[in-house]
Order: structure tokens, then C-alpha cells, then sequence
């Protein structure tokens, strides 16, 4: 993949974000939330200056982008819904949750909804296991999931 070079306003956004956490004792993973919380996602033109800042490789900063699965590649829609899929989430019904809340939105994991409403993700344990299945609504846990909240969720995202 041939990175584009960044704009000279993304890469001053950039190194402003850069700048305000480097110091930090191991600053990637937060200087990459802070790219993140500045346009929404993290631009791939980004990962090249946070690498040259933090004097790392352009595949250590890469590696640790793609591994982490809260890092988005792309903006999301105006409401992110993330949807738990831990053992004990699956075994009070996720999956037949996350299939009810794919087919409400007409999109899957990791999608944005055409919209732009929604961005549907997994996430693995939210710490709401009494309460499961768990959802998290634009950072708000929603516990003991069943369809009538799958309505008001769909009614709170198009409102």
C-alpha cells in the first residue's frame, strides 16, 4: 500500500497531538488515542509522523494500530453502538442480539450504516457480565439486552 503524504493541516493537527503526549512514558498507545479523539479515526497518513516523532518503525506503529480493535481505520457514523461478545455475553444470547441489531441497521461489524447514523463494533468484555448481554451506546453501558432495548436503541440513534 503507497501512503499518501498528509496535508499540512492533518499533519499539524497531528503533531500538535504529538506534541501535547510524547513525554508521556510509552506514549504510542496514547498519542494514537488522541489522533483518534482529534479527527474521529486515525488517518493513515498519520502513522508515518507518529512514527518519526517517537523515533519507531513505520510496522511498530502499523502493528499496533492494527492490533488494537478500538482504533478505527475510518470516520464513525454519529453514534457508535459496540456490542459484546465475550464468553459470558454469548452465553445470555450476543449473538442472537448482534444478529437482531445487524438486521435493524442493515449493516455488520466494523460498518457505518448508509446514513451515517451508526457504526456497529464488537467489543470483547465490558465488565457488565451480571447484566449480559451488554451493549455500550456512545459510551454508555446498556445491560440485559433484549429486543424492546434494541427499539429504543434504534429510536435514541434516529432521533
Amino acid at each position: 500500500m503507497v501512503m499518501q503524504p498528509a496535508s499540512t493541516e492533518l499533519a499539524a493537527r497531528t503533531a500538535a497531538v504529538i506534541s501535547e503526549l510524547k513525554n508521556l512514558e510509552g506514549p504510542l498507545i496514547p498519542i494514537l488515542h488522541g489522533v483518534q479523539e482529534e479527527f474521529g479515526y486515525v488517518p493513515q497518513e498519520t502513522l508515518p509522523i507518529i512514527a518519526e516523532a517517537l523515533n519507531l518503525s513505520r510496522a511498530e506503529v502499523h502493528g499496533v494500530f492494527t492490533f488494537y480493535h478500538d482504533f478505527r481505520h475510518h470516520p464513525a457514523g454519529r453514534h457508535v453502538l459496540k456490542v459484546c461478545q465475550a464468553e459470558a455475553c454469548q452465553s445470555m444470547g450476543s449473538d442472537a442480539i448482534a444478529a437482531q441489531i445487524k438486521q435493524k441497521f442493515g449493516i455488520g461489524f466494523h460498518e457505518t450504516s448508509k446514513d451515517g447514523a451508526v457504526t456497529l463494533e464488537p467489543i470483547y468484555c465490558l465488565g457488565l457480565c451480571a447484566c449480559a448481554p451488554a451493549a455500550m451506546l456512545d459510551g454508555e453501558v446498556i445491560g440485559r439486552l433484549d429486543a424492546d432495548k434494541i427499539d429504543e436503541i434504534a429510536e435514541e440513534i434516529r432521533s
